[in-house]
């Protein structure tokens, strides 16, 4: 499969530490959440996927950060995650986050497809 870029949102709908803009995607042969944030200026995307056991991050809607804004967290199981790079930093985590390529251009947000990610067809 190639790689292809697809628009997600706009720029200003991902605010420093906020909530989380989510998406579908396919992963595995599986449809999945995914979730868009800034973090540091940089915008972020990964599968709404826990490490430890495969349940979504969010206890209530596109929320995954703490309430530092510091780390994605896991309302479930209290997994950490640093936002930058979703490698687990404290918590019962089985490694980290699948990440999403993103890019930001013109203010859009695009997410890009790889060989074990492709766009959900509605």
């Amino acid at each position: 499969m190639s790689n292809s870029v697809i628009p997600l949102c706009n720029s200003k709908d991902l605010q420093e530490g906020d909530l989380a803009v989510p998406f579908d995607v396919v992963y595995e042969g599986q449809t999945c959440r995914a979730f868009a944030i800034r973090f540091e200026g940089q915008a972020q995307a990964y599968l709404n996927r826990c490490s430890h056991v495969a349940m979504e991050l969010d206890f209530q809607p596109n929320r995954v950060f703490d309430n530092s804004g510091r780390w994605l967290l896991c309302a479930t199981h209290g997994a950490e995650y640093h936002p930058e790079t979703g490698d687990c930093v404290g918590g019962p985590c089985r490694g980290g986050l699948v990440k999403i390529e993103l890019t930001e251009s013109q203010g859009v947000v695009h997410w890009h497809t790889a060989y074990n990610l492709k766009a959900v067809e509605f």
